[in-house]
């Protein structure tokens, strides 16, 4: 199925029967006023603008990426401009919730344009969503009353600049409270770095890495079914350290047994652990050792 491109908050208004929006580059849509039908065409979506929705009561499915999730919760999720987003279509919908909507345009000007992209949460999965907590859904429905507010308001020389703003203080408060997710849902979150440290030992323990190069974040993402930078940002909150500071970790003590515990050339270590150059090997290992690949060699013979 083609996804169906919808590229302006007009045309979204439109296609659901809402009144023509106060500002064309921005709304905040109510979903219980939205009509619901079934529409095929509506099944496979993108959007042409930024999503942040807070939802309860979603009875259909939702899929982003390659993961189908139930909405039957209060939660929150976030899409970037031109996702494919795919909803099962009911008829039986009791939605209550906000949408806000942003064109990127609405942000040029400002340092929000390129900053947005800086949160991770907008390439995450569906089944990755933000769930909240009494006092944090109030926080977040705050802010979004103040931007309709100011949305629908005439315009004036400081409505866009008190809009950044809030959108700004929206978007920090979404990071802090996905923060927290990450460390209360300890224990789920402590079996996938389990799952994550039994992969990466495999697969070094294996000597994948000569036939299939150094492991990617792809590839750990794929084989947890979280997408990559929830899994990053799951590690970092956790341990401190991004899905690629762990494999370059990896790398480095598999570099350090080989290079005391072999006779192997320091090229030869170099194109056994992935590396299709020697100096990609030589730069990487003094940057996380601050010592040469042959000084660390040497330093064990003395």
């Amino acid at each position: 199925m083609k996804p169906y491109a919808i590229q302006s908050i007009g045309e979204l208004h439109q296609l659901l029967e809402l009144p023509k929006p106060k500002h064309p580059l921005i709304s905040v849509i109510d979903f219980s006023k939205i009509k619901c039908y079934d529409d095929q065409k509506l099944e496979a979506v993108t959007y042409g603008f930024y999503c942040i929705a807070i939802k309860h009561n979603f009875k259909g499915k939702k899929r982003y990426g390659q993961q189908y999730y139930d909405f039957d919760e209060g939660i929150m999720s976030f899409f970037a401009p031109n996702q494919v987003v795919i909803t099962e279509i009911r008829d039986d919908w009791d939605l209550d919730g906000l949408w806000l909507v942003i064109q990127p345009d609405f942000l040029l000007g400002f340092p929000l344009v390129k900053d947005i992209k800086k949160f991770g949460f907008f390439s995450y999965e569906v089944n990755e969503a933000l769930h909240l907590s009494e006092d944090e859904e109030s926080t977040i429905n705050e802010l979004l009353m103040t931007i309709t507010k100011e949305s629908e308001a005439p315009t004036d020389s400081f409505s866009q600049h008190i809009i950044i703003k809030q959108i700004e203080l929206l978007l920090n408060y979404c990071d802090r409270f996905y923060h927290r997710q990450f460390l209360t849902r300890y224990q789920a979150n402590t079996n996938f770095l389990v799952n994550f440290e039994k992969l990466l030992e495999e697969y070094f323990d294996n000597d994948l890495t000569e036939a299939e190069g150094i492991p990617s974040v792809s590839y750990f993402s794929e084989k947890l079914n979280l997408s990559q930078n929830y899994l990053s940002d799951l590690l970092r909150t956790i341990t401190g350290q991004s899905t690629q500071q762990h494999i370059q970790q990896k790398l480095i003590e598999c570099a350090k047994e080989l290079l005391v515990n072999s006779e192997l050339k320091v090229s030869q270590i170099a194109y056994h652990l992935g590396f299709e150059h020697p100096q990609s090997f030589h730069k990487l290992f003094k940057n996380k050792t601050q010592t040469s690949p042959i000084e660390y060699r040497e330093s064990f013979k003395r």
